[in-house]
């Protein structure tokens, strides 16, 4: 019998997290099939980014809602600090009710868009903003859904360039998963300096092996009931633990509470939310001097006892890889994995059903209930 993700696949089929756990378990493949998409469309996308990102009167907006927000919070750093241009990350929910902080009109901005599906009121109403404020604005639709209205409405637009993430990247499952780690490396990869594609092959290679060696512990690990569960990490990862927080709140309907911080800003006060019935988990950053920093916290929490466990991945933690010294943003998918099957054997110990936590449609795989309101009427 076929297992995945330590349950044969009856298993999850029967408490519904089939989906979920295919779609944690395809990722290297995407991958791979993400790195063949960008060579073919190497040329093109360069033509469209023309000098952009060499220009430093140039904007870059990296927007999403929710988890596809987070996907431009892990890159944004790494892709500003090698280029002239102007480049943030600012979430489409942000720039709808703040838009006069970030855009100016005559200021030459491309908004790169984050989208599982296309069809969030927020991302479309985000592109119609900069398409009235700027009125030369142009658009890099960063997309796992081809019939999504948003690559729809830009598909014979001089100014938009759809990217396509592989097929299976759009999630059948509530949680973002394959969506998310494909949009971020197809955005390191475009966008980036380093446009050497092998990375994304060895990076797969990278992700199978995990997979097969982390599969058993973290399974283990989630058949441990908690109360909260705590991500820290330095730079791009705090982003990720974001992601990773989150994954726990969905996939649990909200049983288990989750947040995310910095090691060092843990200190500050959130500290105290570690009680006996928390997990602390500790991304490790592929930098030594942020890992200086990360271990004495770590030291500090062990010293406490408080903690149910404390518990790291990354570069040299207890779930670990080979991996190379990348930057922190390249290697952020392969940490994921293992956060995003810790939150499905989370859900599953609680007997939701994965695939869809929120039967009840409280919320929403697409975000509904949304009224856009003109930035103009206020």
């Amino acid at each position: 019998m076929t297992t995945l993700l330590q349950r044969d696949i009856q298993t999850w089929r029967d408490i519904g997290g089939l989906h979920t756990a295919e779609e944690i378990a395809h990722q290297p493949a995407i991958w791979r099939a993400l790195a063949a998409i960008l060579r073919d469309e190497q040329a093109s996308l360069a033509a469209f980014l023309g000098d952009a990102l060499s220009n430093p009167a140039q904007r870059v907006i990296l927007t999403g809602a929710g988890s596809s927000a987070y996907v431009g919070e892990i890159v944004v750093d790494t892709l500003n600090a090698a280029w002239p241009a102007q480049i943030r990350a600012i979430a489409t929910t942000t720039l709808l009710t703040h838009h006069e902080l970030y855009l100016e009109a005559d200021a030459p901005t491309l908004l790169v868009s984050f989208a599982r599906s296309g069809d969030s009121p927020e991302s479309l109403a985000a592109v119609e903003l900069l398409r009235q404020v700027v009125p030369g604005a142009r658009f890099l639709n960063i997309t796992c859904n081809a019939d999504g209205k948003l690559a729809r409405q830009g598909a014979n637009d001089s100014n938009t360039y759809n990217l396509l993430m592989p097929a299976g990247s759009c999630d059948r499952g509530f949680a973002m998963t394959s969506s998310f780690t494909s949009m971020l490396l197809a955005a390191l990869s475009v966008l980036g300096k380093d446009t050497d594609l092998q990375r994304l092959e060895a990076l797969a290679g990278l992700g199978e092996q995990a997979l097969r060696d982390w599969s058993a512990p973290v399974a283990d690990l989630g058949s441990q009931a908690v109360q909260r569960v705590v991500y820290l990490g330095s730079g791009p990862l705090e982003a990720l633990a974001k992601e990773a927080a989150l994954k726990i709140l969905e996939l649990t309907g909200g049983r288990v509470m989750a947040m995310a911080n910095t090691p060092l800003g843990f200190r500050h006060g959130p500290k105290s939310a570690v009680t006996t019935e928390s997990l602390v988990i500790l991304l490790r950053s592929s930098k030594p001097l942020a890992r200086q920093y990360e271990d004495d916290l770590l030291k500090e929490l062990q010293r406490d006892s408080v903690a149910q466990r404390c518990l790291t991945a990354g570069i040299g933690g207890d779930l670990s890889a080979d991996a190379p010294a990348w930057p922190d943003a390249w290697l952020a998918p392969l940490w994921l994995l293992m956060a995003q099957q810790y939150a499905l054997h989370q859900s599953a110990l609680l007997q939701l059903r994965p695939d869809n936590p929120f039967a009840g449609g409280i919320v929403n795989r697409v975000v509904q209930g949304v009224t856009i309101y003109g930035h103009d009427q206020f």
